[in-house]
């Protein structure tokens, strides 16, 4: 189990560091290193990644660094969409759902590729364009659905779409996605325990508190790591190590799947 314990640890450096990315790695270690089936691994990871989401806001809040108006618009359509992902999950094996988890891993490492959108540069004319409270609730909805269906918390998905759709500073737009992804992430993995319960399956929940602590140690020392390692440099390594991982995931299930 070290080598799980030291997953659990990069989960929560790779939060930290990036301010996203981190629940990406929480389900194939799990898997992998774990060795838990599928679907569980999923429900797991969604209560890991909202426990260390959650204390990871808490500082954010404190310093009024959330955008309430934008937790309700992307929030709560998250919200809805997280338990429609769920209650769907039930339609598909948990091989099907670890091809989508790659092919989300894999969009992933695209967006970590670009540069980082900065709403500074925009004009206040663009911005007050941007502030549309459909297109930011539809994606609230869409990356909602995301999140039921593999059980990541779309940090990197969320903080873009704050920031380029909410018109919020990048400061307040990681702040305000953490909150989301706590949010999604808990009402998910409470459906999940339904989901589960009627499949004659249940999570380890001394293995999600254990992976929860350790990523939260690991977040605090993320982000003091963080200032002083040039974020382009990480994301784009990091990028990489998703489209190996992605790769990895793919050529594990498609044969299943056939």
């Amino acid at each position: 189990m070290i080598l799980a314990w030291l997953g659990a640890a990069l989960i929560g450096l790779s939060l930290g560091l990036l301010g996203s990315g981190g629940s990406i790695l929480t389900v194939p270690v799990l898997v992998y290193l774990v060795g838990e089936p599928e679907k569980i691994a999923i429900a797991e990871s969604l209560a890991v990644v909202g426990g260390i989401s959650l204390v990871g806001a808490l500082p954010y809040a404190l310093r009024r660094q959330v955008d309430w108006t934008s937790v309700v618009w992307f929030g709560i359509p998250g919200v809805v969409g997280t338990f429609l992902g769920a209650a769907l999950s039930v339609y598909l094996s948990g091989a099907v759902q670890l091809l989508l988890f790659a092919a989300v891993m894999l969009l992933a490492a695209v967006m970590m590729f670009r540069s980082s959108p900065i709403a500074g540069e925009q004009s206040g004319e663009q911005m007050a364009g941007l502030r549309s409270p459909l297109k930011v609730g539809l994606e609230g909805l869409v990356v909602g659905v995301v999140t039921g269906l593999v059980g990541v918390g779309g940090g990197f998905l969320i903080i873009p779409a704050l920031v380029l759709l909410g018109g919020l500073p990048m400061g307040l737009a990681v702040g305000t996605s953490l909150l989301i992804i706590a949010a999604k992430s808990f009402v998910g993995f409470f459906k999940y325990l339904g989901v589960l319960g009627e499949q004659g399956l249940s999570v380890d929940w001394s293995l999600i508190l254990i992976f929860t602590a350790i990523g939260i140690v690991g977040s605090f020392l993320g982000a003091r790591l963080g200032q002083r390692i040039a974020g382009e440099r990480l994301k784009k390594g990091f990028a990489v190590f998703l489209v190996l991982m992605g790769a990895y995931v793919l050529a594990t299930n498609v044969p299943k799947v056939l």
